[in-house]
């Protein structure tokens, strides 16, 4: 059965660089028009770093009242904050760099312990700040979800054929296989419970995985996700151009 939900709308710009640009600019606008706090779940990868950069730049973060922001992550590697490989210190090294966002709105996946403990701490840090142990539908946890997608269809660290697809109750797991390093990442109910799910996508090694999980095709990871409120799909056109004529 095709989960329409996923579809949402694509909007499509000629190459990486314009995306960074509008995707920056999309973002401005909707914390604008966005009541306190705003909660967002910041993506990994290298799609994102552009716009990310952007953000951070003295051009764009005078534009944001950052003070109202709260930054969370959809998943992260279980690796020092300071190792290369952190999507944490990929987002301080640009989003973060200037000191614009308050400390106390920065929450990142914690890596100490073991991967299952930093899990645990994640998911009570998500609920302390919700309010609330179990997810209310008409509430989301995230205004604001970006979310990347691999070629293998992934999306966050649901990654394919490991356990972590099939779970349903904890809003944060461990992924112990499927990369070179554990990874910890939010779930499908977490991730789902968003306003607005945006997935950032470029590259023309990603436009067969974008038009499968836009048809809500279940063999990968991110057409499985059955989101709660609004998708937009932020597309090169590299990545845009498996769209058939029957999609927006």
């Amino acid at each position: 059965m095709t989960n329409s939900a996923i579809r949402g709308c694509a909007d499509i710009v000629a190459d990486p660089a314009q995306l960074a640009v509008h995707v920056a600019g999309w973002f401005v606008e909707r914390v604008a028009t966005t009541s306190s706090p705003v909660r967002v779940a910041l993506c990994g990868g290298s799609t994102p770093r552009a716009f990310y950069t952007l953000l951070g730049s003295e051009d764009y973060r005078t534009k944001v009242a950052w003070e109202r922001v709260h930054l969370f992550f959809g998943d992260e590697r279980f690796v020092p904050h300071d190792d290369a490989a952190s999507n944490f210190r990929m987002v301080r090294e640009t989003l973060l760099a200037h000191g614009a966002v308050p400390p106390a709105n920065i929450h990142p996946i914690p890596v100490t312990g073991t991967p299952q403990d930093a899990a645990r701490a994640y998911a009570q840090t998500l609920q302390r700040i919700y309010g609330a142990d179990v997810l209310d539908p008409a509430r989301p946890l995230f205004d604001i979800n970006f979310l990347g997608l691999g070629d293998d269809g992934h999306t966050a660290s649901l990654l394919p054929g490991q356990p972590v697809l099939n779970e349903c109750e904890h809003w944060a797991a461990a992924v112990m296989k499927g990369r070179d390093e554990p990874r910890i990442t939010l779930t499908y109910p977490a991730l789902e419970a968003s306003r607005t799910i945006a997935f950032v996508v470029s590259g023309a090694q990603k436009a067969a995985a974008v038009r499968a999980a836009r048809s809500g095709d279940e063999t990968l990871p991110a057409g499985r996700l059955k989101p709660k409120g609004e998708v937009i799909w932020f597309l090169d056109e590299a990545a845009g151009a498996a769209r058939t004529r029957s999609e927006d």
